[in-house]
């Protein structure tokens, strides 16, 4: 198609239409993985619902590929695609608190800062990310693991309802009184069903938080690992922490003699009683010779965007990810193995836990079927240069092959990058063969399969 073939879409949208032609096409077509360098037939940036149902029949009628950004940190960068029509909520980023009600409602561009922003005035939460420009959209529709996951649950169990396009342009409301096969899918099944335009949410009273982040010489990274893994399966909700692995980054709180060099963190907040958060933190600071640390209150937005400067739009990054029924003694000397030649700064090495509230929900009542392992570990490599693609890409692969023995089938789907197509149904395992038919009823023709993508039934 050329340009002019999307007069007819600019005449039925109040967004803007950008195709090759316009001076930021560039800027436009461009996700947060610098490796991806998709060119997209045009990019609509929506300014309402009835922008969403334009894009979706003009791209169904002219048998147009279809994809849908919101924060746009798709690993794979499913956000953008070669002549595609993209639909990008950039500019559609509000977010409605009620208060009174505990919920908050999210437009499908907001990034869980902007989410956390609007609820820290009222000193609420609900699980989000560990950075804060993830996109809230997609982070929640793959599950939503975060440092509330052990006390409030993934981020797809405070879900409470969903505005969806489906393929048909028709607007829908999914949620556990309508629609509710297609909200059952949405937690956990990604974006295979339709276009969410909206969030709820149900939130929790977290406001100042008592952080931890911990940075340890990676010879002790045994007794850290071990003492992490005993410590957490016996910890309160209230502490939730995650395990990793990094190079020492240029903060203030760690001696410039660990920049750059292999270290092991633990990273995470207590959201319990303030008066006991310095004693929570202590048998973490006893255990094994500190490099470094920051242990204090902060408010919970700040933690969630501590890692952000870090991670900046433009990196190439490439990702693997397992589940670990058990943190295995074996599984931490792979880790140690490997964290000891982590290639970047920028690269993140971590293990979340599953447990706690997240197991209280069953694996079949909802998408999200992972609810009976312990840990959800993510090999996040980040870099600048391209010609160390190769070798970054082959590090990560050759690290997640030595994790594969130790663990589950599957793997977390928003930590699964663009060659990973092949997992997607042991990823669902007993939750396959229903997310093939509720796509089948809502997107039967597969319109949106540029994602980790569900056929059809």
């Amino acid at each position: 198609m050329n340009e002019s073939s999307f007069d007819s879409l600019r005449g039925q949208v109040r967004g803007r239409v950008i195709t090759s032609g316009d001076a930021d096409y560039d800027e436009a077509r461009a996700v947060h993985n610098g490796m991806i360098d998709k060119k997209p037939a045009a990019v609509v940036r929506v300014s309402q619902v009835a922008d969403v149902i334009a894009s979706v029949n003009f791209a169904r009628d002219n048998s147009l590929d279809l994809a849908i950004r919101g924060g746009g940190h798709s690993a794979p960068g499913f956000g953008t695609w070669n002549d595609a029509l993209v639909i990008d909520f950039v500019n559609t980023r509000g977010v409605r608190v009620d208060p009174a009600s505990r919920t908050a409602r999210s437009e499908a561009g907001a990034t869980w800062a902007d989410f956390n922003h609007a609820t820290h005035a009222f000193g609420l939460a609900t699980t989000g990310g560990i950075v804060g420009t993830t996109g809230v959209a997609g982070l929640t529709l793959g599950g939503g693991i975060g440092y509330l996951s052990r006390k409030y649950g993934l981020s797809c169990d405070n879900l409470i309802s969903a505005d969806v396009v489906t393929a048909e342009g028709k607007f829908l409301t999914a949620s556990e009184s309508e629609n509710d096969d297609l909200f059952w899918a949405l937690r956990g099944g990604g974006g295979n069903f339709g276009v969410v335009t909206s969030l709820e949410f149900g939130l929790h009273p977290v406001d100042m938080v008592h952080a931890g982040i911990i940075a340890y010489p990676l010879e002790h990274a045994e007794t850290v690992s071990k003492f992490y893994r005993e410590h957490l399966a016996s910890a309160p909700e209230e502490l939730g922490a995650f395990l990793g692995f990094a190079l020492g980054p240029p903060v203030p709180f760690l001696p410039e003699e660990w920049h750059g060099k292999p270290v092991c963190v633990v990273v995470g907040m207590w959201t319990g009683d303030p008066a006991e958060g310095a004693a929570r933190w202590q048998p973490f600071l006893d255990v094994a010779p500190v490099a470094g640390s920051m242990v204090g209150p902060m408010p919970y937005p700040a933690l969630n965007q501590a890692f952000d400067a870090l991670q900046p739009k433009g990196l190439l990054s490439y990702w693997k990810a397992d589940f670990l029924p058990e943190l295995t003694d074996s599984a931490i000397e792979e880790h140690i193995r490997y964290g000891a030649t982590i290639p970047t700064v920028q690269t993140a090495v971590h293990l979340y836990p599953i447990d706690g509230a997240v197991q209280r929900v069953g694996p079949t009542e909802t998408a999200f079927a992972n609810r009976t392992v312990k840990f959800a570990p993510v090999i996040a490599a980040f870099w600048q240069d391209p010609t160390d693609n190769d070798a970054n890409v082959a590090w990560v692969r050759e690290y997640a092959a030595a994790l594969r023995p130790h663990s589950a089938p599957g793997g977390y789907i928003n930590f699964m990058d663009g060659d990973d197509q092949g997992r997607v149904a042991e990823n669902y395992g007993p939750n396959y063969k229903r997310l093939r038919e509720v796509k089948a009823k809502y997107d039967p023709q597969n319109l949106f399969h540029v994602n980790q993508n569900i056929t059809p039934a």
